[in-house]
């Protein structure tokens, strides 16, 4: 799906994510919601789509939660993590994600939405901006872990 452009089977992934994974052990479905892991728009028109918030999209539908996938952005344009070591990865993705408008995660749980997780980087940059924009919690469901 995310170098070969195969978007359809964006439903089938996120079926599947929705069959193994109780989201009511973590948070009621009333009280989240879902944000892809943004893309750079560089890297977006690159590539014609966002892998991650396609998985959001289906996820969103499945469980009937909102999903605002333009709140959270990457406001700094990062080499690509899947060609740096775990240390490169932390400091490449430093300070990359910004949220607008600033108050949208305020005092609300947000399941934040990626297709691999590998050393976390990205996901714990993401977390770290959307904590200091208020979000109470935030939660990460990934489809694979490399």
């Amino acid at each position: 799906m995310k170098y070969e452009a195969k978007l359809s089977i964006a439903r089938l992934l996120a079926k599947g994510m929705c069959e193994r994974i109780d989201l009511s052990n973590f948070v009621t479905l009333s009280d989240v919601i879902l944000a892809p892991v943004p893309l750079h728009p560089r890297r977006r028109r690159e590539r014609g789509y966002n892998q991650s918030e396609l998985l959001a999209k289906e996820l969103a539908k499945a469980w009937n939660i909102p999903l605002n996938a333009k709140a959270l952005r990457r406001a700094r344009d990062t080499a690509q993590q899947a060609l740096l070591s775990a240390e490169e990865r932390h400091s490449n993705v430093q300070g990359a994600f910004t949220i607008s408008p600033p108050d949208f995660f305020k005092s609300k749980n947000v399941l934040l939405i990626d297709d691999v997780l590998t050393t976390g980087s990205t996901v714990n940059a993401c977390a770290e901006a959307l904590k200091a924009a208020g979000a109470v919690r935030v939660l990460v469901l990934a489809l694979a872990r490399a």
